[in-house]
């Protein structure tokens, strides 16, 4: 079960999707959210620009400060937005003690945040990430080093506040590792779940793939309302057909795989997954 969930606070506004996902997946286990702020490391962009021969003494001292000042707002804007969620939530922010039920805390580190959220994950059961913040479609290098760096199940957190995420669990089957993978890390919110669904995508005439039925008999060990559902692609390109499945049973989760090429880490989010990733308006849950 998930006891220890770690999720950014960015000082965004995009943090609202992120923190009511975060609270969605801890609230079945009365785990404990730890909330992580990485606020810009000013020396380390003046050490860049003195080697970068930028400028002179006083354009430098202008950077700084205004840096400084920057990062001195955002951190208050996480800090605020913590509050108020643990508020509006009832989340205790003492930090609780182990076992004592639903509790938050927040930390806050200086540098490069995907460093950070690498270093937190590693000790947390489950990362929750969001996928757009100040601008950007994809926050590419924190969702790696999540998905890559901690050994974790990485939780993605849809561009809205879900409503549920116990729901409808559908799961993107292929027979492979990486999608074992996910399952297996997906276990305790499927345990959960009011229904989960196995979702394959047939391929043109091949046989059809008979391990979704033993992961069918599997899961029912855990969740007995776990069905397949047989997908013909009719031409489509798979990751269309289970976007349009999976709206259309109403899912409120996604489990899927991620890659494995640990030395091409540029693909992680390329191709199929980041079509799910902008495609997809729910919860997806992927592990490495």
């Amino acid at each position: 079960m998930f006891k220890h969930v770690l999720v950014p606070a960015t000082g965004y506004a995009t943090d609202d999707a992120v923190f009511a996902t975060a609270l969605l997946a801890a609230k079945p286990f009365g785990a404990h959210v730890e909330f992580l702020h990485a606020k810009v490391d000013v020396t380390e962009v003046v050490v860049a620009m003195s080697a970068g021969g930028v400028g002179g003494g006083g354009a430098v001292q202008g950077v700084v400060d205004k840096l400084e000042e920057d990062a001195k707002s955002q951190e208050q804007k996480a800090w605020n937005a913590f509050t108020r969620f643990c508020e509006s939530n009832g989340l205790p922010t003492s930090g609780g003690a182990p076992g004592a039920g639903l509790c938050a805390d927040m930390i806050v580190e200086t540098g490069s945040e995907s460093q950070w959220v690498a270093e937190y994950g590693r000790f947390a059961d489950l990362v929750v990430v969001g996928r757009r913040r100040d601008g950007q479609d994809v926050a590419m290098d924190v969702l790696e080093a999540a998905l890559m760096d901690t050994g974790k199940p990485l939780l993605i957190a849809p561009a809205a506040p879900p409503a549920a995420l116990l729901g409808t669990v559908v799961i993107a089957w292929k027979d492979t590792p990486e999608a074992a993978r996910a399952v297996a890390a997906a276990m305790p919110l499927i345990d959960h779940a009011e229904r989960v669904i196995i979702l394959t995508v047939g391929e043109g005439d091949a046989a059809p793939d008979v391990s979704c039925e033993r992961l069918q008999r599997a899961l029912r060990w855990h969740n007995a309302e776990t069905s397949v559902k047989m997908l013909p692609r009719a031409g489509r390109a798979p990751v269309e057909v289970l976007l349009e499945a999976a709206t259309a049973l109403g899912a409120t989760l996604m489990v899927m795989g991620g890659y494995s090429h640990s030395r091409l880490r540029e693909v992680v989010f390329g191709g199929f997954t980041q079509r799910i990733l902008n495609g997809a308006d729910l919860p997806v849950l992927m592990a490495h």
